[in-house]
């Protein structure tokens, strides 16, 4: 690998073991064994490498959300047996010890600090919006218009930093893939018969607080 790539590795590593705040551009040229001014030649800061490091570590991460192919499921693109499936990865990786995800949480708590990070974040939140569509769907990232890219996966990207902010504050209590599968599926039965029982409806089908 050249500076380019070394910088980049670097970075990931000390983003799982420092975060954002406590690393510094030593720190990532120690680990990754370049030079400062590597830094502000291929990258131009060491915010901004940060940044694109954090969003490589989304996109490797966001392969194993794919509830089809890549995981042998014969569940069709935009089922609800889908939906549980790419749910259920994305938790797994949240289970995963040192999980990545706290990360996201730092990003979004000290967002008007790290201003060359939130707006090198910005610009990649579409391209995000995007790719979550087609594990959910299906296709290809290219063929999804931007409407959907703006509706639909600015959707599921809502329900992905919750789930994250649930897991990383009270992991003991945060909803799995078949809890969340449940809530879509009472959405989906509200949906279609709207007004039909209201709220009192749900204790038929979920089981009450103690």
């Amino acid at each position: 690998m050249g500076h380019r790539e070394d910088l980049l590795e670097g970075a990931k590593r000390c983003l799982l073991e420092k975060g954002f705040a406590r690393t510094t551009a030593r720190d990532i040229v120690k680990e990754s064994g370049t030079n400062l001014a590597s830094i502000g030649y291929h990258y131009g800061s060491k915010d901004a490498l940060l940044a694109q490091a954090y969003v490589a570590m989304v996109e490797e991460i966001s392969d194993t959300f794919d509830g089809g192919e890549a995981v042998g499921s014969d569940s069709a693109p935009g089922s609800v047996e889908r939906f549980r499936e790419v749910w259920a990865n994305a938790v797994a990786t949240m289970r995963e010890p040192g999980s990545m995800w706290r990360l996201s949480m730092e990003v979004l708590a000290m967002g008007d600090h790290l201003p060359e990070v939130r707006e090198h974040l910005a610009r990649a939140q579409r391209e995000g919006a995007r790719g979550i569509v087609t594990l959910f769907m299906g296709g290809r990232d290219e063929d999804v218009p931007d409407s959907a890219a703006d509706t639909l996966g600015r959707f599921y990207l809502t329900l992905l930093l919750g789930l994250v902010a649930q897991w990383t504050f009270d992991p003991e209590n945060a909803p799995d893939a078949e809890a969340l599968t449940e809530g879509l599926r009472l959405v989906m039965e509200a949906a279609a018969e709207p007004g039909a029982g209201g709220v009192q409806a749900l204790g038929r089908t979920v089981v009450p607080p103690a």
